[in-house]
């Protein structure tokens, strides 16, 4: 079973950047994030099918946000620019499932969070 590892989370002041990593143990065909803020329900945020070549981003993170993959580390990236506040959550790797590259998709692994926090 592969398991995925984030890293890079943080606290940074509005406008700011960070980028989230998630080292998974082997290759997995589709990989992406999703977040959860408190009182609030997980959302996608983006996602990429690796073999298809499709993405997806939430319309909150368009032109923000941009999702990467290092295949040969098994690596997905997540770089966060222009950070709001409205994008402190808790933020989870996430692979595999059906739906993959959608607004859609329904993953069936899971990372254990990262905690990104924007200050304004």
């Amino acid at each position: 079973q592969v398991q995925l590892v984030e890293s890079g989370g943080g606290s940074v002041q509005a406008g700011g950047s960070l980028r989230l990593s998630c080292a998974a143990s082997g290759y997995i065909y589709c990989m992406g994030w999703f977040r959860q803020a408190p009182g609030k329900q997980r959302e996608g945020v983006a996602s990429a099918y690796t073999g298809h070549g499709s993405t997806y981003y939430a319309d909150s993170v368009k032109g923000r946000f941009t999702i990467s993959q290092d295949n040969a580390k098994n690596t997905l990236y997540l770089q966060m620019n222009s950070l709001k506040p409205e994008d402190t959550a808790m933020y989870y790797c996430a692979a595999a499932g059906v739906g993959c590259g959608s607004a859609s998709w329904r993953p069936i692994r899971w990372g254990q969070g990262t905690q990104v926090t924007v200050s304004s």
